[in-house]
């Protein structure tokens, strides 16, 4: 029996390195409960999640019936949400089944393309569900974006690297082109050049985002979460960099999502449109 006053959470990618570090959160957060750990890689099933995360016996076991466990949840009289940290092949039908159901989604998996977040948000406003889509829950990236955001002001060359481990399977990375994006709503266009570029070898200048903006992916062991905005101009280089050194760093933003989305009645993209 869950308390009326707190909120059933769903870990869907549970046994990922973020799944884990959610499980631990979640459980140790008084206004929530743990209600159910997805999984599909079939060596988990049935294992107690509580064990796996390191944070001693829960009696929840990890399953991969993510629409059933949605159901259930769905019956719960305080209103669920599902943490989904799985995949780029599967987020999206993950998404619209926690809307179906009435579950709101906190989504951490980047890789959804812009017509699928376009067609969720259209899903969501008829549900009247909130949906949050988190390209990255540090708080110390929002406010790197933010300072880009500020620099963008006084000047017209920027590139961004961002730095991932080798296990990331999307490129670039999500965090990487909400700061392309964000820069680009300042309504100018980056890196005017007076040549024509040529790349002896077909992606030596990496992939180019909005508004002009290059965006360079490396993908290493040893790296967990990294991102570099680089301003030039005359006679001056300015770099903003973020670095991630553990995964817990996300979790105050995991926990405030989960909190907010209780409010809100639509999709909303980014963790600086809710803090």
């Amino acid at each position: 029996m869950i308390s009326q006053t707190s909120t059933p959470v769903i870990v869907s990618g549970a046994t990922g390195k973020m799944g884990r570090e959610v499980v631990k959160t979640v459980v140790n957060a008084s206004d929530m409960t743990l209600f159910g750990a997805i999984e599909r890689q079939p060596e988990y099933l049935g294992q107690d999640i509580g064990e796996l995360a390191g944070c001693g016996p829960l009696e929840v076991p990890i399953l991969n019936d993510l629409q059933s466990m949605l159901l259930m949840a769905a019956q719960e009289k305080q209103p669920a949400v599902m943490v989904d940290f799985t995949h780029p092949d599967s987020v999206y039908e993950n998404v619209r089944y926690a809307i179906t159901y009435g579950v709101r989604p906190v989504v951490g998996t980047t890789g959804l393309s812009q017509e699928q977040i376009q067609d969720l948000a259209e899903f969501a406003e008829k549900a009247s569900i909130g949906v949050l889509i988190i390209p990255n829950f540090s708080i110390g990236m929002v406010l790197l974006q933010q300072a880009a955001i500020a620099a963008s002001k006084h000047f017209e060359h920027v590139e961004i690297i961002e730095l991932h481990h080798n296990q990331k399977a999307d490129a670039p990375s999500g965090t990487a082109i909400k700061t392309a994006q964000m820069l680009s709503e300042l309504g100018k266009t980056y890196n005017i050049s007076n040549i024509e570029e040529t790349e002896k070898i077909e992606g030596a200048r990496g992939c180019l985002g909005e508004e002009g903006i290059r965006i360079h992916s490396v993908r290493l062991p040893g790296l967990i979460a990294h991102q570099e905005v680089i301003f030039g101009g005359p006679g001056q280089i300015y770099t903003l960099r973020h670095d991630t050194t553990d995964r817990s760093c996300y979790m105050p933003g995991v926990l405030l999502a989960i909190r907010k989305i209780q409010s809100l009645t639509k999709l909303i993209y980014g963790l600086e449109k809710i803090i």
